[in-house]
């Protein structure tokens, strides 16, 4: 090999130092971090759906927040059991996303409970879900 050659390898290696891998250096968007939350929610995916948050995530409900994937996974746990039953009507009815913020609006009709109103608004950064909140008017069967 001659020595131009190894000079532009080692110009090559140097200019990426510091630089992230193609494969890592696309963060998801927003809207593509929804859909992957919604389908990892739709079809019971536990851990897909915990994975779109950070340690300092927050999930803000009426009467709780939590903070993480490890104080989430017990609510997760219980959404996933209510909605995976037979049965199960999921409707969206609106969603919206605008820079890093996504709205949805749905309804839903499990074997326990009527949900006439739900509303989850994400704030997403660098593919994560930094903040989601969640209202319900639920109505037992």
């Amino acid at each position: 090999m001659n020595n131009s050659a190894v000079i532009g390898i080692i110009a090559l290696a140097l200019s990426l130092v510091g630089q992230p891998l193609l494969a890592d250096s696309h963060a998801m968007s927003t809207e593509e971090v929804l859909n992957h939350h919604l389908t990892a929610f739709g079809t019971g995916d536990l851990e897909g759906m915990l994975s779109d948050y950070t340690d300092e995530s927050v999930l803000i409900l009426p009467d709780v927040m939590m903070t993480g994937p490890d104080e989430m996974k017990p609510a997760f746990e219980a959404f996933i059991a209510e909605f995976s039953q037979e049965g199960t009507e999921f409707n969206l009815t609106h969603t919206n996303v605008h820079n890093n913020v996504a709205h949805i609006v749905w309804t839903a009709e499990t074997p326990d409970n009527s949900y006439q109103f739900a509303t989850d608004t994400f704030v997403i950064e660098d593919g994560k879900i930094l903040s989601q909140t969640l209202t319900m008017v639920v109505v037992p069967k």
